[in-house]
């Protein structure tokens, strides 16, 4: 059965963060995840991952300026050397929490950057981000998102993240494949999954429309799991959903896969 880690940036939000992991903890979870450490010290961080006997199982690199309405910088030409220092950053966490998996958000590019140069930066950015982290022992995945909730991001389908990454020609570059975003893009779930199980490297999950979680929408998650257990999936999936009213309260489609 796939195994469920809770993404702390969306879940228990009723509690400050790093009152977050305990949480999670008593939910049953054995994972977590989360969009950004950097806020916190790393010794905080690994005492709440030990306290509570929990794997930190993913995060982002920098993103450039959050608060500004970046989502990422891999996109913009020009900001080379910001980027490269996000990666030594988000290795340097990483190696300190034993996180295994990092995520680079492609972004959304900057006004009157063609699409041509902001795939070729992505592509240079990727190239480097998975020499530095494959030297590091770690996976290093890019991520489809929709642009309704994201409007302009620059790697909105899993075919077109799939075309990069044979160009990157990294064996340490994969897919995170979420779920809900890929049902607002392009659905055809199941048989995407199927094809590309080998090139996925983390998933997430939220329901849709509203990206709550399971049960809440049209997505059929009692036979997408199924589905992802017969073919042998042994990673993770991320539950990367905002909860219709309390996190607990919402936790009651998990009950059968803890």
């Amino acid at each position: 059965m796939p195994r469920f880690c809770a993404n702390l940036s969306l879940l228990y939000n009723e509690v400050d963060f790093m009152d977050r992991f305990a949480a999670a903890a008593g939910s049953g979870f054995k994972g977590v995840e989360y969009l950004f450490p950097y806020d916190y010290p790393k010794d905080r961080i690994v005492e709440a991952l030990r306290g509570n006997g929990l794997v930190q199982v993913l995060h982002n690199m920098p993103p450039g300026d959050w608060a500004k309405g970046e989502r990422g910088i891999a996109c913009h030409p020009g900001r080379r050397a910001e980027f490269q220092d996000g990666v030594g950053r988000a290795i340097e966490y990483a190696a300190a929490l034993g996180c295994k998996r990092l995520n680079c958000l492609a972004g959304i590019p900057p006004a009157g950057v063609t699409p041509e140069r902001a795939r070729a930066a992505l592509v240079e950015n990727l190239r480097f981000a998975a020499e530095k982290t494959k030297a590091a022992g770690i996976l290093l995945v890019t991520e489809p998102v929709n642009t309704i909730d994201i409007p302009g991001f620059f790697l909105n389908r899993s075919r077109q993240a799939l075309e990069i990454i044979d160009e990157v020609g990294s064996d340490n570059l994969r897919l995170q494949y979420d779920i809900y975003h890929m049902q607002v893009m392009e659905g055809d779930l199941a048989r995407t999954i199927e094809a590309n199980l080998g090139r996925i490297g983390h998933m997430q999950l939220a329901d849709n429309p509203g990206r709550h979680e399971p049960g809440t929408g049209e997505i059929n998650y009692a036979f997408l799991f199924g589905h992802i257990d017969r073919l042998g999936y042994d990673g993770w999936i991320g539950c990367e959903y905002k909860p219709k009213t309390a996190t607990v309260e919402g936790l009651r489609w998990l009950e059968p896969y803890l």
